[in-house]
């Protein structure tokens, strides 16, 4: 994407990582060198957008079902639920996967897209594990899922932050993240970078330099963080948004409904309609698999999970 080949000429990759992770056997990893290039060949972290979400299905617009609690449904081995027929729904936990944009309007739209990217194995991971690890925070989760996004380097994130993602994440998919890091740019250097780019790949690429300059400061608060990811009020439709109701429902391909409907970025109304002849009935729904795309550009996506808000 032109953004990050712009970035190639401003950012550099340590050749050799050298990081030590809390629970993952005390050894150090020695993280190979990938390569400016390469590292960029990739895309951003997750790459999922609008014209992933090809299943919206505007005749069930009135469609307004008996919705049973999703506490109702057994637990699939992967944190999902095991369906049956019936439409079931919940407020159930979701993430920013998009800083420097804006947080959900109170009547977007939001459609079904599968996470894509090279990260996109990695946060589901995040989402999924997260719901056998009650004992870690929706916050903390959030803010591991910043630094993916960010591209920071984990041995330089907080204790807490490493020992997150050694509960929540592979070895592997840790030393692999940790060799694309990518270091603090300079204001100056960004703004000679970013000059000729569109606000909102300016927004983003901006949101996620601040980023990782706070994630690797002791000193640094999840407010701090959340003010450079999540943007307030307002906005006026991205580049190539469409238009659609509030709780508009996307026909999944696997045989099911679903819909989205955000209540800030940390919380997402979850409902789900699984027909009779659904090949899905007694199949595990995994909402870590899930990103609800807004119909505005400009918005969050919003990577859900199996956990229920609040809890």
């Amino acid at each position: 994407m032109k953004w990050y080949a712009t970035l190639l000429t401003l950012a550099c990759v340590a050749s050799q990582v050298v990081g030590q992770i809390p629970g993952l056997g005390g050894g150090r990893n020695q993280i190979p060198d990938l390569g400016l290039e390469s590292v960029f060949k990739r895309g951003p972290a997750i790459t999922t957008n609008l014209k992933d979400a090809k299943w919206e299905d505007p005749t069930r617009d009135d469609f307004a079902p008996d919705v049973q609690p999703l506490k109702a449904l057994e637990r699939g081995p992967k944190g999902g639920f095991m369906l049956r027929t019936g439409a079931f729904g919940a407020d159930l936990q979701s993430y920013c996967l998009h800083a420097g944009t804006h947080g959900p309007g109170q009547g977007d739209a939001y459609l079904f897209a599968p996470p894509k990217g090279p990260y996109e194995k990695a946060v589901i991971a995040v989402a999924e594990n997260s719901v056998s690890k009650p004992a870690i925070p929706q916050r903390t989760v959030q803010t591991l899922l910043w630094a993916m996004m960010a591209r920071t380097k984990f041995s330089d994130l907080s204790r807490d932050l490493q020992a997150a993602a050694a509960q929540l994440l592979t070895p592997k998919q840790i030393a692999d993240m940790n060799g694309g890091a990518l270091g603090f740019l300079t204001d100056e250097a960004m703004s000679r970078g970013l000059v000729k780019e569109p606000p909102l790949v300016r927004q983003v690429v901006e949101a996620e330099n601040r980023l990782r300059r706070l994630l690797t400061s002791p000193a640094s608060t999840f407010e701090e963080m959340e003010r450079v990811a999540v943007l307030v009020g307002e906005v006026a439709p991205g580049p190539g948004s469409r238009t659609a109701p509030r709780g508009r429902w996307s026909k999944h391909p696997e045989g099911y409904w679903v819909r989205y409907m955000p209540s800030g970025y940390s919380r997402t109304r979850f409902e789900v309609f699984v027909p009779e002849d659904s090949k899905m009935i007694g199949k595990e729904l995994n909402p870590a698999q899930h990103i609800a795309v807004p119909v505005n550009t400009a918005r969050q996506r919003l990577l859900q999970s199996g956990r229920f808000y609040g809890e």
